[in-house]
């Protein structure tokens, strides 16, 4: 058992047992879609965002991973998760109650994290307003 003391809440460290080694998992920026133009806001329908496939492969995310949505247009932030779209459509859609804080024409950073013990290398796309990767170095 590691003493509180030992690791400060400020690290946001998880720790995990390998034998009688510790290894230390950091959080860090994995995936990141910057600037993308939300198309549709869907407010009955019961959550997510819909991104479509092409752009979630190229960003390196799964279906129903965890993400981040934050509007570049009013500020808003929240957590959801992705469901595929048809690929190459450029829909970017905000489902559920989110669709209360993020609307149609928005645009948006979406991102994704990964734990591990190196360094990640984050895939970040810059989108135009059709949703295009207009650059991929994207800070």
């Amino acid at each position: 058992m590691i003493h509180q003391t030992l690791i400060p809440r400020s690290h946001h460290l998880t720790l995990g047992v390998i034998g009688a080694l510790w290894r230390v998992l950091r959080t860090s920026l994995k995936s990141k879609l910057h600037r993308a133009a939300v198309t549709d806001a869907n407010i009955n329908y019961e959550g997510s965002i819909t991104i479509p496939t092409d752009l979630m492969e190229q960003a390196d995310l799964w279906d129903g991973e965890k993400v981040l949505v934050t509007s570049i247009t009013n500020g808003a932030r929240l957590e959801t998760y992705v469901i595929p779209g048809p690929r190459g459509s450029g829909q970017i859609i905000v489902n559920g109650a989110a669709a209360h804080l993020i609307n149609t024409g928005h645009r948006v950073t979406i991102m994704a994290w990964g734990e591990s013990e190196h360094p990640i290398i984050p895939k970040r796309l810059l989108l135009n307003e059709r949703n295009e990767v207009v650059n991929e170095t994207v800070l």
